[in-house]
């Protein structure tokens, strides 16, 4: 017994070709506006032409592509559905005894393989192809990177709270360090240094410091120019910037807001670790919009309608904007703390879902 049928087959790729099509269309007209934008600031600061093509156009298309994913897949759906409908091949599919649930099996079968690609590709493809886009961004276009941190304060290990007044990536050089080490009894040992050189790994230097030890009522106290150290922490701790999240790959983004979290950090400068969470929950609530934006195209296109495919088309944009927007809104209420990150990523995949059951026990059988 075949597990996909002829018709099954057309299906797929009906619709696997229109979502296609649609990306190559799409993305196209996005990277021609793209250029028109930015052209001046390509001749301005002598971006070569081999960069702006590999580093960051060849990064450009896969980022937006993966990204506008749901949009592509509604649109794809709602197209060649809707042509389907129009040719009266759907009536014609109902009428020889097969039932929309049926129907269904090859539109998920595509969006199951979408949503896979979609998966990896944002987990492991697109960070690192990230990291050449964003530099050329910050080199050539708009420089957002953060080579500069202030009022520095994380715990870096169990019970040892760091504070570094201010620190330059530039000269890895910060200032005013102070270290204190917490025990069940309060205070252990605090270590004061005025500056303070980062090298590799967890290792630092540390210059014109003392250190004081509490041993009950005795207080001793060390103090030297300088002081070769370990301290569990790097500079990329604390020196982020909007675009990191982009730049990390599922596992290593998930390690990261462990790591932050335990360290008591809300924020780093102006970005909050909400904005990491978001991202990696956004990962993988796009796999499940791949599966209930395909509902509700198919449920909504596969009726025959006087209006044609247009009218068809055009609910089918007014929903994926509304999605959208709805993903935006409920995404800075997170930010804002007024919602968990967790539930406001996937507030729209539950509310579509409602949708998309009630057009599905509307459509045509």
């Amino acid at each position: 017994m075949k597990i996909l049928s002829i018709l099954d087959r057309y299906i797929i790729r009906k619709f696997l070709g229109t979502y296609i099509f649609s990306i190559i269309l799409i993305i196209s007209i996005s990277v021609v506006f793209d250029i028109n934008e930015k052209l001046d600031k390509f001749l301005n600061n002598n971006a070569p032409l081999k960069a702006i093509v590999f580093d960051y156009y060849m990064n450009f298309i896969p980022y937006y592509t993966n990204l506008f994913s749901a949009l592509f897949v509604f649109i794809a759906v709602i197209f060649f559905t809707s042509k389907l409908a129009d040719n009266s091949e759907i009536i014609a599919m109902l009428s020889n005894g097969m039932s929309f649930k049926r129907l269904m099996k090859p539109y998920m079968i595509s969006a199951g393989v979408i949503a896979i690609f979609s998966f990896l590709l944002s987990s492991f493809i697109i960070p690192p192809a990230n990291k050449d886009r964003i530099a050329f961004q910050n080199k050539y276009i708009k420089d957002r990177s953060v080579d500069y941190a202030t009022s520095v304060q994380l715990q870096v290990d169990k019970g040892v709270i760091l504070y570094l007044e201010r620190f330059d990536n530039k000269t890895r050089e910060g200032y005013n360090l102070t270290l204190d080490k917490l025990g069940e009894k309060g205070l252990e040992s605090r270590l004061i240094a005025t500056r303070i050189q980062y090298d590799t790994a967890n290792h630092w230097v540390l210059n014109n410091y003392s250190i004081r030890e509490f041993q009950g009522m005795k207080e001793v106290i060390t103090s030297g120019s300088k002081l070769d150290t370990t301290i569990n922490v790097v500079p990329s701790d604390f020196l982020v910037s909007v675009n990191d999240f982009e730049q990390m790959t599922t596992p290593a983004l998930y390690k990261y807001i462990q790591r932050q979290k335990e360290r008591g950090l809300a924020s780093v400068g102006d970005v909050s670790i909400t904005q990491f969470e978001i991202e990696f929950h956004k990962r993988f609530s796009s796999v499940f919009s791949a599966f209930i934006l395909t509902l509700i195209g198919a449920a909504l296109s596969a009726r025959k309608v006087k209006g044609g495919m247009g009218l068809n088309i055009g609910i089918g944009l007014g929903l994926s904007v509304s999605y959208i927007m709805f993903q935006t809104v409920s995404s800075s209420f997170a930010v804002s703390g007024t919602m968990p990150p967790m539930l406001a990523v996937w507030i729209p995949n539950i509310l579509f879902m409602f949708i998309a059951a009630y057009l599905y026990s509307k459509a045509p059988n």
